[in-house]
């Protein structure tokens, strides 16, 4: 092999080997969805841990822009853990970080609405994957009592309805037949007198509530949360 060869092997060996740590780097850079908000959680409890046994609230944008959720259920210690734009496989990706740690003596779970807006899941994937969530809660806090707010009604996405109800009675079903669960019905009292969403409790994007849309859902879920022992 001539100089000149082994110069040109040297140089293409130091050229992959600069591409492979390239790689690794790029690979170390790169997130899961929403590891931003997972870790403003943990550092959020570094500073001030959370008692065991408080209510956890857990889901999508619904849950997390609920900004005075402990001033609406000022009797009560609850928790905020509501991650904006996720999808029932999110809260099950992130379980073992938003739910299980805090050992919840109740949990409310308002997901799936963003999964049927993807256009790729129907109620019956959306009923399995609640499912899914349900078990591996179940598995791990067994005797905490597990709430399914029912999935909204939001004028931005009334195209979806349809399947929205359907989501919502497969899941009211399948929690009907549990023990210590149960299904908050906030779809039917956020519709109009002809069946149709109410644009006067949502913002300017009609997917996002008001604090009239809050008001509602306040109301809805109150008879469900457990009383302090």
């Amino acid at each position: 092999m001539t100089n000149q060869m082994i110069r040109v092997s040297r140089y293409f060996i130091s050229l992959l080997a600069f591409s492979g740590v390239w790689l690794l780097a790029a690979k170390a850079q790169q997130t899961e969805p929403f590891d931003e908000e997972i870790r403003a959680f943990k550092k959020q409890d570094s500073l001030s841990p959370i008692p065991k046994g408080a209510i956890l609230f857990t889901g999508s944008s619904s849950i997390r822009l609920w900004k005075n959720l402990q001033e609406s259920f000022s009797g009560y210690q609850v928790v905020n853990r509501g991650f904006g734009g996720s999808s029932l496989p999110h809260v099950i990706q992130y379980a073992n970080d938003v739910i299980m740690p805090y050992e919840p003596k109740q949990i409310f779970i308002y997901c799936g609405e963003n999964d049927i807006a993807s256009d790729t899941v129907d109620s019956k994937m959306v009923t399995e994957r609640f499912k899914t969530l349900f078990r591996m809660i179940r598995q791990k806090l067994p005797g905490t009592p597990i709430v399914f707010i029912s999935i909204k009604p939001s004028p931005s996405r009334a195209k979806y309805l349809s399947v929205v109800q359907q989501s919502n009675q497969m899941i009211k079903n399948f929690l009907y037949q549990q023990r210590n669960a149960g299904f908050v019905d906030v779809y039917s009292k956020m519709l109009d007198t002809n069946g149709k969403p109410r644009p006067e409790l949502f913002g300017e994007d009609q997917l996002h509530m008001n604090p009239q849309g809050y008001a509602i859902w306040k109301e809805a879920i109150q008879p469900y949360l457990l009383k302090s022992k």
